[in-house]
């Protein structure tokens, strides 16, 4: 009688343990649900989020995938967003990246216009009228005034073919407007744009970089041989347009500039959360990350021995453009001159949903770290306040950037000078206040920001 006993024990304690294991195990979902990618896309918020301790609870797993993900979201975070490579309208969408160029909004007697900040080569806006300093004064059919504007303007990144009024001014006023048809198109890679200033004995070595893209070593490196042969003596960095990219390219910029470091000298500090810890790169490290044809050695043969450097700064400047600002200051002094940048002090990687073979899946964009440059300076997440603060758009004339009648660089070939000297045949304009300049639709770090 004792074996039966023995039997039907050990058979109990099978169920009541077979019963904790699936109490404790998250339910199954079928494959295609809402339930079944949002259940993936909390387990991995959970693991791999920065703010992941002040996530809620999982919730309702049977709404839209991208809608949940944005519920998880930190107060705090404007950059994480999801999007599947199947489903277009998943994708982060701005002006930019649909038509090669970029406005902001100002006012002049009553009228407002949209400024024509610059245009992308090879771009849709590229090869049409637009150019920098061009106003637009209608958008598809709609007239601009101080209470449609950002509507109008969101509309535009939203769409795929848009019709535009422009208007340029010059010294008899604003012209006769004219219209501007574009379609929604692929943006190719941007090339940088360099030349030399010379004032007297002082030459400037000016460089416009539009976005860090991946590669960008040989190009930065060749641009500072061709001042380092003219002997420049000074050198502005316009990045008031670049929204970040590739860190091994922003890495070289860095490497070329910072005079007296060597490749084991600390670069950048990644804090994540519990689970991801904190990650330090030497320069070398950082460079490596996505750069094989440009060692550090090779890049230190285009450094110009200069202790300062003038960096032209905005509303755009964003993620790589201010690790740039944040982590040279420890090796150089930094002069930064604009507007207040993004503050896009986070970084991360893309988690993809590989569940399901052959099948593309969801992929997450998560802010994953916070970063810190070599003395643990770091959390500008309210953006970085620039040494000079100058509005671009103060007046009508509005010139190209590199030229040395542009406000930005103007002051960086004389920035003893606190009076900005104006333009008295040019109207004075009156700014709007300022869209979000930057749509977070850089893929991030590591690699990218």
């Amino acid at each position: 009688m004792k074996k039966p006993l023995f039997i039907i024990k050990i058979y109990l304690l099978l169920l009541l343990t077979v019963s904790c294991q699936t109490d404790d195990s998250p339910p199954v979902y079928e494959q295609g649900t809402n339930a079944y990618t949002n259940q993936w896309i909390y387990q991995q918020m959970k693991k791999y989020y920065y703010w992941n301790q002040g996530m809620p609870s999982e919730g309702d797993l049977s709404i839209a995938p991208k809608e949940y993900f944005s519920r998880l979201l930190h107060t705090d975070d404007r950059f994480s967003y999801a999007l599947h490579p199947s489903l277009p309208a998943t994708y982060p969408r701005n002006v930019r990246s649909s038509f090669g160029f970029d406005v902001s909004f100002v006012e002049h007697q009553g009228q407002v216009y949209g400024a024509v900040l610059y245009v992308l080569s090879d771009s849709p806006a590229h090869y049409s009228i637009l150019n920098r300093g061009m106003f637009l004064t209608a958008i598809n059919g709609i007239p601009l005034n101080a209470t449609n504007y950002e509507t109008l303007y969101h509309d535009l990144a939203n769409t795929d073919q848009a019709q535009l009024q422009a208007v340029t001014y010059n010294d008899s006023g604003f012209s006769a407007p004219q219209l501007v048809n574009l379609s929604r198109g692929v943006v190719l890679l941007q090339p940088l744009r360099k030349h030399i200033v010379v004032q007297g004995s002082e030459k400037t070595g000016y460089i416009e970089i539009p976005h860090f893209d991946r590669g960008l070593a040989q190009s930065l490196l060749q641009a500072f041989l061709e001042f380092k042969m003219e002997s420049v003596n000074k050198l502005v960095i316009d990045l008031r347009y670049n929204g970040g990219g590739d860190i091994s390219s922003a890495t070289a910029l860095s490497i070329l500039l910072a005079p007296g470091i060597e490749p084991d000298d600390l670069f950048i500090t990644f804090k994540g959360n519990n689970n991801g810890g904190t990650l330090s790169q030497s320069f070398k490290q950082a460079l490596e990350m996505n750069e094989s044809q440009v060692d550090f050695q090779a890049l230190r043969s285009g450094h110009l021995p200069l202790q300062k450097v003038y960096v032209l700064c905005g509303s755009h400047t964003a993620s790589a453009s201010e690790i740039i600002i944040n982590n040279l200051k420890p090796f150089m002094e930094v002069v930064t001159i604009g507007e207040k940048t993004v503050g896009k002090d986070v970084a991360g990687f893309p988690v993809e949903d590989e569940r399901l073979p052959g099948q593309q899946g969801w992929i997450l964009y998560p802010s994953i770290y916070k970063l810190f440059n070599a003395e643990n300076e770091g959390d500008y997440s309210v953006g970085i306040l620039p040494t000079f603060e100058i509005d671009e758009l103060q007046q009508a004339r509005i010139f190209p950037l590199g030229d040395p009648n542009e406000l930005l660089l103007k002051k960086a070939l004389a920035p003893l000078s606190t009076n900005r000297q104006m333009d008295n045949n040019s109207p004075t304009l009156h700014v709007l206040p300022k869209l979000q300049g930057y749509s977070g639709s850089d893929p991030l770090l590591p690699g990218n920001l």
